[in-house]
């Protein structure tokens, strides 16, 4: 679960939103008797929830998800090298994310499938990422990094905006086939249930 600065963007923010997701998926996971592993990661991994299973851990993986601050920089490709590393079992792993990683989510997604686990990207964004409706003279903020940029916003800039979006989205989806990962991207406005039912028509998490 990515707990980065970015991921607190939005209302509800993104982070909220991944955590109820990864919820769902843990839930669904113990109850068929897998092990589970939660890791949050920003610019490296931060403290995870040791490997878990049975209905019953349900409850730990709650709490643990709720006490998770998310804070810092985006880096894929340090956070999978750690996680490589230290995971000797190898399966599904499910990264929940916004993906804007300064440093590019090739490399770590890259990692993952050469360390031969089946990857599955979940890119959660919210409706003021996708279609912003600011306007005019601004100063924007950075919310990973804090760097500043002023910037005129007009309906021409805003229109390429939505255009980039979409394109940044599109390459993801590329990207993840290419390396044979699954592949969601979602808005924090899409009803949690829907999305929780369009992840497991994917066919990677229920066999």
């Amino acid at each position: 679960v990515d707990a980065s600065n970015s991921m607190t963007v939005g209302a509800p923010p993104k982070f909220d939103y991944a955590r109820r997701v990864a919820a769902a998926l843990a839930y669904v996971a113990l109850a068929n008797l897998d092990r589970v592993t939660v890791l949050p990661f920003a610019n490296t991994l931060k403290p995870s929830l040791s490997p878990r299973r049975g209905k019953g851990q349900i409850f730990r993986v709650f709490d643990f998800l709720a006490s998770i601050e998310p804070g810092g920089e985006t880096d894929m490709e340090s956070s999978f090298r750690a996680f490589a590393a230290q995971t000797k079992r190898r399966g599904l792993a499910v990264v929940i994310s916004d993906f804007f990683d300064p440093h590019g989510y090739e490399r770590g997604l890259k990692m993952l499938a050469h360390n031969r686990f089946e990857t599955f990207a979940l890119q959660i964004c919210s409706p003021e990422e996708a279609r912003p409706s600011i306007k005019g003279d601004l100063r924007l903020l950075d919310a990973e990094t804090g760097e500043e940029r002023i910037a005129t916003v007009s309906p021409e800039v805003l229109d390429a905006y939505a255009r980039a979006f979409e394109e940044y989205g599109r390459k993801l989806d590329d990207f993840a086939a290419s390396i044979q990962a699954g592949f969601i991207r979602t808005l924090t406005s899409v009803p949690f249930e829907d999305l929780v039912l369009k992840v497991f028509r994917e066919g990677r998490f229920l066999k």
